[in-house]
């Protein structure tokens, strides 16, 4: 059975057309010193903490240098912070057709942003070398999310020649042609991430790891560079969300005390009135043993609740609370606190999940089966992530003769409506 602690969901793909664009900019590109396109700051996205782009046409990698007297025009600009601060006005404006590249990852169509990449490549739309950058990255991700990680890595060796980032094939003022007045690199941070985050989707958890504390690293470079406030929100974020992975890599091997340490650096960084950091805080320590250290945290966390607190926070409170009573074995109580975030929002998957584990240890499995069915009836392009459906046919096995039937039933619904990156097998059929 997987338990649910909106500590938040492991940061493959942040959704939000701000949000994603700041990871697949790269740290430079700014033109002629101007701040012309700023980012709002966004909630970092979140980590699970309990349950656990043919390079054909890619730029030449050893690229004709630009005659003196471009050169001599490049060196008079401004030096470059981050592409976030240039004219761009739209996503459409930054690469060839990327808001529907957009569109088709927040939808999770991933196999057509294969099939339009592929297209794309085939038809040579893509004219600069960013361009051909931005499309490998959509293409690794989809490939990532399809479970093809083999396929992913080997998109990404074809592109670098060993794990440099920094060499001259990615950087602006090498194509002045395309790009005049330009410095920096303009390898998209995304394309960084999955770098780092590849490898232990084909079990070389080191490797992984290595290479995360090296992407941290780059990024507080970064940060001690940058001059402007979108920028160092951007880079902010970007630490918040590597720092996460870390952690999440972390906790699935239970090296608690790594983790600790780790989240004091986040609340460092965040600030010690974050209640998502802090309740992360307290679901670590209620792993670890240290139910009175998680009780702290999660009371700091109800301390901030006012009364115009928004939902989220006291559903958060509330799903702590709910935790720290099934430590106690307390289910009648656990449930009371689900039911009491499901009436403030509907949509909470966590605490239905829950609620529905709670039933079950109370032994009451018919119930527990109502709620995730009911949920995957009425809102399943939330309530379907495998998680939930592992647990809903485990109850089936548990409450049925026939479950093979009725398991079979689901996997040919989950078929109809589920995104690209579904994996099926989680129904055991």
């Amino acid at each position: 059975m997987v338990w649910y602690t909106r500590g938040g969901e492991e940061p493959l793909y942040a959704g939000g057309n701000e949000e994603f664009f700041g990871l697949l900019v790269g740290e430079g590109g700014k033109k002629n010193g101007e701040d012309q396109f700023s980012s709002p700051t966004k909630t970092p996205p979140r980590i699970q903490l309990l349950s656990a782009m043919d390079t054909a046409g890619l730029p030449d990698p050893n690229p004709s240098q630009p005659d003196t007297t471009t050169a001599a025009a490049v060196d008079t600009t401004t030096a470059i912070d981050d592409p976030l601060n240039n004219p761009y006005t739209s996503l459409n404006a930054i690469c060839h057709e990327l808001s529907d590249l957009q569109d088709l990852a927040t939808r999770g169509a991933w196999k057509s942003i294969l099939d339009k990449v592929g297209h794309a490549r085939s038809l040579n739309l893509l004219t600069k070398p960013h361009e051909h950058l931005t499309y490998l990255t959509f293409n690794v991700l989809a490939l990532t999310k399809l479970r093809r990680p083999v396929d992913a890595n080997q998109e990404l060796e074809t592109l670098l020649d060993g794990e440099d980032f920094n060499t001259p094939q990615f950087h602006y003022q090498n194509y002045p042609n395309h790009y005049p007045n330009m410095k920096g690199n303009f390898v998209p941070f995304a394309l960084r991430w999955l770098h780092a985050y590849l490898p232990y989707s084909l079990a070389q958890r080191m490797k992984s790891l290595d290479r995360l504390y090296t992407l941290i690293d780059f990024i507080r470079s970064k940060k001690l560079k940058v001059s402007t406030n979108p920028s160092k929100d951007l880079w902010k974020r970007r630490e918040i969300l590597v720092l996460n992975t870390i952690i999440s890599h972390h906790l699935s091997q239970k090296d608690f005390k790594l983790c600790l340490g780790l989240l004091n650096e986040l609340i460092g960084i965040c600030g010690d009135d974050d209640p998502n950091v802090l309740s992360k805080l307290g679901y670590v320590k209620m792993q670890y043993g240290d139910v009175e250290g998680a009780k702290k945290a999660f009371s700091a966390v109800e301390g901030m609740i006012g009364s115009e607190s928004e939902v989220g926070l006291r559903n958060l409170v509330s799903r702590s609370k709910a935790l720290m009573y099934i430590v106690d074995k307390d289910y009648v109580s656990a449930v009371r606190e689900y039911e009491e975030c499901i009436e403030r929002d509907g949509m909470d998957m966590v605490a239905m999940n829950n609620k529905a584990l709670c039933l079950m240890y109370s032994r009451d499995l018919s119930d527990a089966i109502k709620v995730l069915e009911n949920a995957l009836e009425r809102v399943p392009t939330v309530a379907l992530n495998e998680s939930l459906v592992v647990n809903l046919c485990s109850m089936y096995e548990l409450a049925y003769v026939n479950h093979a039937d009725i398991k079979r039933t689901l996997n040919n619904w989950i078929a109809r409506v589920a995104p690209d990156d579904f994996d099926s097998s989680c129904t055991r059929t």
